[in-house]
């Protein structure tokens, strides 16, 4: 592990760790087909500082593996149906959308308050997720 300090106008001191793993749990929620094939992939990072994300994917036999980079375990893996696995012959490429989460880092709500998303000029509560296309290796 690596300790890395800098002085910074707002902060005296601070501590960057580097060399250790970001990921605690990913999952692959669903995948689909559209125009090309289409996985939701959760992810559970360890701290909500950690922003090393770099997912790899592949394909062995009918087996859709994805992974954080180099980090065999934060592995999850998927089995595909044949019109699954003609997109991807003929496409080479899946469209991965990640939901983050961050476990622990608000305990667990006992009471929750109702969903304020239901008027005509409501607007959308932010949710930490990204899009991105990634080459597979077959």
């Amino acid at each position: 592990m690596e300790y890395k300090s800098s002085f910074n106008s707002g902060k005296a001191f601070q501590v960057i760790l580097h060399g250790r793993a970001m990921v605690k749990e990913m999952e692959i929620t669903k995948v689909s087909i559209r125009d090309r094939l289409i996985a939701d992939l959760k992810v559970i990072m360890s701290n909500p500082r950690d922003y090393d994300f770099s997912p790899r994917a592949d394909i062995n036999d009918n087996i859709l593996s994805i992974q954080n980079e180099d980090d065999d375990s934060s592995r999850t893996s998927f089995e595909l149906d044949s019109d699954m696995m003609a997109t991807i012959e003929r496409d080479r490429m899946l469209e991965l959308r990640v939901k983050f989460n961050v476990d622990g880092m608000h305990g667990v709500l006992l009471h929750k308050t109702p969903n304020p998303r239901d008027g005509p000029k409501s607007k959308k509560l932010a949710q930490p997720s990204w899009k991105t296309i990634l080459p597979l290796d077959m």
